[in-house]
């Protein structure tokens, strides 16, 4: 692996980082608005599949030693085994079905590029939610009606919104990123 490679596999889990901290608790559910998502999926369609999951697991990996990179400056294994992990634990498969629209998104036509990144972000959030609902209505004991409502629901049009916002940078900056892709 290049050494640009491991700089952009660093830059994008230090993204997340950041990305997870912008944080809004909600009060009814403990899994609290970030900018995750928009990271994930960024990961992927920016650096492919590869890189782009090996870029959230750097961040899984971090967070797992300690350093306070989760969401609300927290760390450890005991976020990584709690109510979100499943969310967490999703992140390096979602960026690399995310990245399977990375050629796309640097090669192709502009609108062919958004529409490819907009899917597979949609694909990558569906595992996301499938990961983290499961893993949620595990540890908190609540049926999987009410791990939806209260972790998935609230989320998705934001998440939409993300999605289509990662969609927008990668098709811009793709093509320029992929020269260097090694």
């Amino acid at each position: 692996m290049s050494a640009r490679a491991m700089t952009r596999i660093a830059l994008m889990a230090a993204v997340t980082a950041v990305a997870a901290q912008i944080t809004v608790p909600l009060p009814f559910s403990p899994v609290p608005f970030t900018l995750q998502v928009l990271a994930v999926v960024l990961s992927g369609l920016l650096l492919g599949a590869r890189y782009g999951a090996l870029a959230q697991l750097v961040y899984l990996l971090v967070g797992a030693i300690g350093a306070p990179v989760f969401a609300g400056f927290s760390g450890g294994f005991g976020t990584i085994i709690g109510p979100t992990g499943g969310y967490l634990i999703s992140y390096p498969f979602a960026a690399a079905i995310a990245g399977l629209a990375a050629g796309a998104a640097a090669k192709a036509a502009r609108r062919k590029a958004l529409l490819a990144s907009f899917s597979a972000g949609v694909a990558a959030l569906i595992l996301i939610y499938a990961f983290g609902v499961v893993w949620f209505s595990a540890v908190t004991g609540l049926p999987l009606a009410a791990a939806l409502a209260q972790g998935v629901l609230p989320f998705v049009v934001f998440d939409l919104i993300k999605i289509a916002l990662a969609a927008l940078v990668a098709t811009a900056a793709a093509p320029t990123v992929a020269t260097f892709r090694t």
